[in-house]
């Protein structure tokens, strides 16, 4: 058994934000508005799905928790994608 390679086919950037204690309003709502569920991608967004408190709901998966450093991305889908402080510094860019 082996890995496979793992990169993306975006042409352009994603929306992502970086949580923290202080996160705004609009942000958390921002994000809760981009994630969808990944059964149903034409359907509504997920309500709740990303909360102030840093619980991101991931549609039928389950509950994560946020540190303060990690990041949310929302995919072309609605896929939310949670990424470490660590592994977005030494993996991923910010523009």
């Amino acid at each position: 058994m082996s890995l496979n390679s793992f990169g993306t086919n975006a042409t352009s950037t994603r929306s992502a934000k970086q949580w923290n204690e202080v996160i705004a309003a609009a942000d958390v709502a921002l994000l809760q508005i981009g994630i969808k569920d990944d059964l149903n991608v034409a359907g509504p967004t997920v309500p709740g799905a990303f909360t102030k408190n840093g619980m991101l709901y991931v549609p039928n998966r389950g509950v994560l928790k946020l540190v303060v450093g990690d990041w949310v991305a929302i995919g072309s889908t609605g896929w939310p994608i949670l990424v470490s402080a660590a592994a977005k510094t030494a993996d991923f860019t910010s523009v």
